[in-house]
């Protein structure tokens, strides 16, 4: 973690954006390289020129990706306006604050089970798989209409779908790719079991919606449920296992957030959000000439936007690598830039954060991480794989 702090504190003291070579994967042609924007100020412009940094291209890859994997991930994150705004504003209506109001008790419950396994199981387990994980698989899977039946499959292949290569998931590079389609697969084949006559959740609002007019294909829709279910859950449960190791690393803001927990916790979630940055980068790419802050981009060209990097961006955050959760203001990009592809679930993560923080340091107020965390080897995701609890 140092050194990925010190390599992008070099890279934001640069003129400008410095241009990397494409890494080499067995599935994909590497394609061109990429300019990586470290900078709050360029990741958030970009965000907001969707018209010129198109998502349509990719987001989640640097490589281009061929056409059987576009089948599966083409979903609408790499989408431009107007289909994406049609899109997103069927899901949308299920993330609403209001209706995610409407479920502020199942969550609470769900919350509460977890907190009741854990204390029962005593000390000495792995807080990830024990709690972080299971309260964000359970609501989105709940939205989803997934039957618990499934729920394992979907953890599983989350691991796999967002692994970024870990050898733990991956174990052989040349394979990867067939291992990545097929797990794909295996979501497309639970979606193929609740598209029935009435299928529930957010899988039958996308079954009888209508766009362009026309309905969704099955491949459609199944690139939808790897988009929600996957990112619905892996970057909360990262957010929530980074939380308990930043409260334990800085006990003083633990004391702090625990002596006033209703008042604390919304600025508490949001410094976990920056800090923990779950999603590290999102790529864009060009769709005509353009100029930011002294760079020339040509069309065709590829960016990542860093937002690990700017919520640690100095120009903006004051003493930016503290964890301070009254921190004021908090402006971070840890749900993604201002623009169209904003982090749909957003208040549900904010939501999942604050209850299961508050149920742990109500019931457990003891509770801290133990050694350094197994972190998850990926750029793409900051994540953690295991970390031992006590109480």
């Amino acid at each position: 973690m140092a050194e990925r702090e010190e390599a992008f504190a070099v890279l934001r003291a640069l003129p400008g954006p410095r241009w990397f070579a494409a890494p080499t994967v067995s599935f994909a042609p590497p394609g061109r390289g990429y300019h990586a924007l470290v900078r709050y100020a360029d990741v958030v412009e970009a965000s907001r020129r969707p018209e010129i940094f198109s998502s349509a291209q990719g987001t989640t890859s640097i490589h281009e990706m061929p056409e059987r994997f576009r089948e599966y991930f083409g979903s609408m994150i790499n989408m431009d306006d107007p289909r994406h705004a049609r899109l997103r504003r069927i899901v949308s209506r299920s993330f609403t604050p209001k209706m995610i109001k409407q479920f502020e008790d199942d969550v609470r419950r769900a919350a509460g089970v977890i907190v009741d396994d854990l204390l029962a199981a005593g000390p000495g387990g792995d807080f990830v798989s024990q709690v972080a994980a299971r309260l964000p698989l359970k609501i989105i899977c709940d939205m989803m209409g997934i039957p618990e039946e499934h729920h394992q499959t979907v953890f599983e292949a989350s691991n796999i779908l967002l692994s970024g290569g870990d050898p733990e998931y991956i174990t052989d590079p040349k394979e990867a790719g067939t291992l990545l389609l097929g797990t794909a697969q295996r979501l497309q084949d639970v979606v193929a079991t609740l598209t029935g006559s009435a299928p529930a959740g957010l899988i039958g609002a996308l079954t009888s919606a209508n766009i362009d007019g026309e309905a969704l294909t099955l491949q459609e829709l199944g690139s939808f449920f790897i988009l929600l279910v996957v990112a619905g859950s892996e970057t909360t449960r990262n957010a929530i296992s980074h939380a308990l190791h930043l409260f334990t690393t800085n006990p003083g803001q633990r004391e702090l957030l625990v002596a006033d927990l209703d008042a604390r916790l919304p600025g508490a979630v949001e410094e976990i959000v920056r800090v923990a940055s779950p999603v590290a980068w999102m790529r864009r790419t060009l769709t005509r000439d353009h100029e930011m802050n002294g760079t020339t981009y040509r069309a065709g060209d590829k960016v990542l936007l860093y937002y690990w990097s700017a919520n640690r961006d100095e120009a903006v955050f004051a003493d930016a690598h503290r964890f301070d959760i009254t921190r004021d203001p908090n402006p971070h990009v840890g749900f993604g830039g201002p623009g169209p592809h904003f982090c749909l679930g957003a208040h549900l993560a904010r939501w999942e954060i604050q209850l299961m923080l508050r149920e742990l340091f109500t019931r457990a107020p003891a509770i801290r991480s133990v050694g350094e965390p197994d972190r998850l080897r990926s750029s793409f995701i900051n994540g953690i794989k295991r970390m031992t609890c006590d109480f």
